[in-house]
């Protein structure tokens, strides 16, 4: 058996535990660490459906918050003032993001690069606006508070409602990351990493690649929606803060963190900078400094990411190996040369 096949042994044994524990963290974990366990959940969505444009398709954005909290009001809206089942409100969630995905594609696809990351700025600016100003409907800067959580029924009365809500999330994401799973692995997913590494290459070959990047977009602003309807349920409030560019920004730092254009990259990330935010937030509230500072470092010390760590070990670990296998045969050599310094001089003078 090759190291390939048993580093993918590993992985499968791995990803099996990391499910095991996340079914019986109930059991396992107090009210407060489930509830951030929760977040943790529904965040590892948003940037994995951020990476599938920032990772795979090499698309910068800073206007994924336009989608989370597209899908928060629509919700919010919803839960509160239609008492509309949370699985059809999820999926209103969805085809909101989509149709939002749709309109605005056609005019921030048609740039690339900074362009692109000023336009998705643009766009996240322009709902921010609107909501704040549509008071009769989005509530202005108050939001959208006294949303209904809700539960799987026939959990109701077994575990606790925190319990409930955070096996809903887990399933919810569950099938989600499942779906992004097979979406970056298929042919599609290949030909956006081909648009990443060279797009005017796979123009040559025959691809549509304007109209790949589209459906990408799309389908990243789907999955961001499904995200912001969880977190308006987890919160029970929806509110401008959750389109703003500021959170679009911390969506970029997960993905960056964990590695852009990797499967499991975005979750190490979103893990990360929500432990962050909540443990050093108890000692310090500069806990956004101490992030800046992880960043900084994580740029200069692995640029692909900390999901590349194990990767990174092998490499030095290889390199210090051939370095050692090849300083005595060097060394010796350099001993047994005669040194011709000597000679040179006199043949000078």
């Amino acid at each position: 058996m090759n190291a390939l096949a048993i580093r993918r042994q590993w992985r499968l044994a791995i990803v099996a535990v990391l499910a095991v524990l996340l079914v019986l963290a109930p059991a396992l974990l107090p009210t407060y660490p489930l509830s951030v366990l929760t977040e943790i959940l529904i965040f590892t969505l948003f940037a994995m459906s951020l990476n599938i444009l920032l990772g795979y398709a090499g698309l910068p954005s800073l206007g994924h918050s336009a989608f989370f909290g597209t899908g928060g009001y629509a919700v919010g809206l919803l839960a509160k003032y239609y008492g509309t089942p949370a699985a059809l409100a999820l999926v209103i969630a969805v085809v909101a993001g989509i149709l939002v995905a749709i309109v605005t594609g056609p005019f921030v696809l048609r740039t690339h690069g900074a362009y692109f990351l000023i336009l998705t700025l643009s766009l996240t600016q322009v709902l921010f606006g609107i909501v704040w100003l549509w008071r009769k409907v989005t509530g202005g800067d108050d939001g959208l508070p006294g949303i209904p959580s809700p539960r799987i029924p026939f959990l109701v009365g077994r575990i606790s409602d925190t319990a409930n809500f955070y096996y809903l999330t887990l399933i919810v994401v569950g099938i989600a990351v499942a779906a992004i799973a097979w979406i970056v692995r298929s042919p599609f997913g290949l030909a956006l990493v081909g648009i990443r590494e060279n797009e005017r290459y796979l123009e040559g070959l025959g691809y549509p690649t304007w109209t790949l990047k589209y459906v990408a977009y799309i389908l990243a602003g789907g999955f961001a929606a499904l995200a912001g309807g969880l977190f308006a349920y987890f919160k029970g409030f929806v509110g401008p803060g959750q389109i703003s560019w500021l959170l679009a920004g911390e969506g970029m730092v997960m993905v960056i963190l964990g590695g852009a254009g990797t499967f499991w990259g975005p979750a190490i990330g979103a893990l990360l900078v929500l432990l962050l935010r909540y443990e050093v937030s108890a000692f310090t509230q500069r806990w956004v400094m101490i992030l800046g500072i992880v960043f900084i470092l994580n740029v200069l010390l692995l640029p692909q990411g900390i999901v590349r760590l194990p990767q990174r070990i092998r490499e030095i670990r290889a390199r210090l190996r051939r370095e050692t296998t090849l300083a005595p045969p060097l060394a010796e050599a350099t001993a047994a040369a005669p040194d011709r310094s000597v000679e040179r001089v006199i043949e000078r003078s």
